[in-house]
């Protein structure tokens, strides 16, 4: 005797296609009666207040504030020249620690006392401890790195 082709799997897959098919149907058939009933209530309507509010009433027209389309900025403001500081990106320091073989060390602000990490790559200067540098700052992948290293 052969077995059946049909697996528990197919059979429940089945079942689930034909309720949804029959869910449809029954859906299908309540919109027609509805819409041969009356059609429901329509299209609802919502409207902002002056608050920004959503309420389901008109707003009063009498209430209504004029604005002037050439008054609206749709960029950004202009800054001044007052607004802007001069900024000096060379900053002194002092280097803290440096390994020649392993081409890195650290150098020390002398403004603000920050340690910034400083590669072999970054330097103009051959450098060594303590020695006074100028450089500038870069954004690196830990944090800031500093770069075009020079001694003074």
């Amino acid at each position: 005797m052969a077995k059946s082709q049909q697996t528990f799997n197919k059979s429940e897959k089945e079942k689930k296609r034909l309720k949804k098919r029959e869910d449809k149907r029954k859906k299908m058939e309540a919109r027609k009666l509805e819409k041969e009933d009356g059609g429901g209530d329509g299209i609802q309507f919502a409207y902002v207040d002056f608050n920004g509010n959503l309420t389901d009433t008109p707003p009063d027209p009498n209430m209504r504030v004029k604005v002037d389309a050439e008054s609206i900025e749709v960029s950004i403001p202009k800054r001044d020249d007052s607004d802007i500081e001069e900024f000096d990106p060379v900053r002194k320091g002092k280097v803290s620690f440096y390994d020649n073989s392993k081409g890195f060390g650290f150098i020390i602000d002398s403004e603000n006392q920050e340690k910034y990490f400083c590669h072999v790559s970054g330097l103009i200067d051959e450098i060594a401890e303590n020695d006074a540098v100028s450089f500038e700052l870069e954004k690196g992948m830990k944090g800031m790195n500093a770069v075009k290293v020079t001694r003074i």
